[in-house]
């Protein structure tokens, strides 16, 4: 189902129409300088980084100072030290001083591995501030989207997604029972995502497992990856979680869905299945690196053995688990069977956590668990990009290294909560930039294309969008029957 109006909305929120020079091309920035306009710019430099910050070849997190990238193409070419190459500048079509006024530190876009963002139409909907456990937020919430258009799904998903940017994400895992919206947000703001599907859900009756298997099959026409979901597993019959394996094998997709959230969840899941959750996944087949588990709440130690043994991966939300009083998440015990390499962070949806901002997450993980285990920054670092990158077999991002992707997040050193550093070790910006909290980005880069430059947005207009979002919003609640409107009143 395509979104609705022609595309009206959408052409409504652009900043520049399609064809179009993006903003840092169209007008003079102080770190821009155009060598080249011919063909826009395939060839970026960028010069003399104060820092850069990412996991190397051999999994550890570095900071070197004074280097510059070259890119080309979307591709890192190249990474070296400023001082000791000369450029040839004539074959570059666009430079970025990443040196001037205090410098910047660059890190690799980072990568949220559990989003919902058709969702993002909701933030405000819910009573969560009543101390509302998941049940009783999963009940209200489906009552609202039930009321949702295709195009209340677009604008939703475009609004979570520009956010999940402004906050350096370069990479989203969008878990959703649509497709079309989330494929054409993606497409507009240049995301990349992966874009898994519920294979059954009861707010789309209509999904299947060949619904989900069709996308697959046409996979190399969207701009987004596809990849299946499933709410919970016991949400799922024993004909479709075995269809559902079949089909991860056949086209080598990417399952993820949520598990072990709640004890609400445990019983459900005997239930349905007389097993638990790994369990469960082995008898299918799909106990393996291509699933991801959201939550992992729950799980026993015995289970979280089987995931560690199988290399599952698991996402972990502390402010959503922390928020719909889920529980706590055993970082210790994942610790213990070796699985710190195969944890990531999500930011969940606007109703779980009101800013998608993943650097939150990383401190709020370190705070979660620091009376039984010590996560350390260089670990959060990880999380949120190599270790994310990793488990979502992106083995060409997450990192600031040649022949990797050009998906790159630029922050102001000159700035509250990075200064003052140790300027004999370096790496300890790193646990200034996650302890301070939530930042916006000066400048973003997505496969060679900055997306975000002097904090503003190049393609979509942020103004526009917000007063979309608004009336979309106000619409959506007046569709809801009266019956129901009490559960989006406070």
């Amino acid at each position: 189902m395509k979104v609705g109006n022609d595309h009206a909305m959408i052409n409504s929120i652009r900043r520049v129409q399609e064809g179009e020079l993006p903003y840092p091309l169209q007008e003079k920035r102080s770190r821009y300088t155009h060598v080249n306009l011919n063909g826009g710019a395939r060839t970026v430099l960028v010069h003399k980084a104060k820092f850069i910050m990412t996991t190397n070849e051999k999994g550890k997190v570095t900071v070197v100072k004074d280097h510059s990238i070259l890119i080309k193409d979307g591709v890192i070419k190249e990474v070296f030290d400023s001082n000791k190459k000369k450029v040839d500048f004539s074959e570059v079509d666009l430079v970025f001083d990443a040196g001037k006024r205090g410098g910047l530190a660059v890190t690799p876009g980072f990568i949220n591995a559990h989003a919902h963002p058709p969702m993002y139409l909701l933030r405000s909907s819910l009573m969560l501030e009543k101390g509302e456990n998941l049940e009783k937020s999963l009940k209200d919430m489906y009552t609202l989207e039930n009321c949702m258009t295709q195009d209340d799904f677009a604008v939703s998903a475009i609004g979570d997604l520009t956010e999940e940017q402004k906050n350096g994400i370069t990479t989203t895992l969008s878990h959703y029972a649509v497709f079309d919206p989330i494929e054409e947000a993606a497409k507009l703001v240049k995301q990349n995502v992966i874009n898994a599907v519920s294979a059954v859900s009861n707010s789309h009756p209509e999904n299947t497992p060949a619904y989900v298997e069709k996308l697959l099959k046409n996979r190399d026409k969207y701009t987004t990856q596809v990849a299946v979901a499933i709410h919970y597993t016991h949400k799922a019959s024993p004909v479709v979680l075995k269809k559902v394996a079949e089909i991860v094998k056949k086209y080598k997709a990417l399952f993820t869905t949520h598990a072990a959230e709640t004890k609400q969840v445990l019983i459900d899941q005997l239930a349905m299945h007389g097993s638990p959750t790994i369990t469960t996944l082995k008898k299918y087949g799909l106990a393996n690196s291509r699933t991801i588990l959201s939550h992992g709440v729950h799980f026993t130690e015995e289970e979280i053995k089987l995931i560690a043994q199988n290399k599952i991966g698991v996402v972990h939300l502390p402010t959503s688990n922390k928020l719909h009083r889920s529980g706590d998440f055993p970082y210790p015990l994942y610790a213990k069977y070796g699985m710190t390499d195969r944890i990531a962070l999500g930011t969940d949806s606007v109703i779980s956590k009101n800013s998608l901002d993943i650097l939150s997450e990383a401190l709020q993980a370190r705070i979660m668990h620091q009376e039984r285990f010590v996560i350390f920054y260089e670990d959060l670092f990880k999380m949120m990009t190599s270790n994310a990158a990793d488990m979502l077999h992106l083995n060409d991002r997450g990192r600031v290294l040649p022949g990797y992707r050009a998906d790159l997040a630029f922050w102001k050193v000159r700035d509250r909560g990075f200064i003052p550093y140790d300027e004999n070790n370096p790496a300890t910006i790193i646990g200034n930039m996650i302890t301070h909290g939530g930042r916006n980005v000066r400048d973003l880069m997505i496969n060679g294309q900055f997306i975000i430059s002097n904090r503003i947005h190049n393609i979509v207009s942020e103004t526009s969008l917000l007063d979309s979002l608004q009336s979309q919003h106000q619409a959506l609640r007046k569709r809801v029957p009266k019956k129901y409107r009490k559960v989006t009143k406070h």
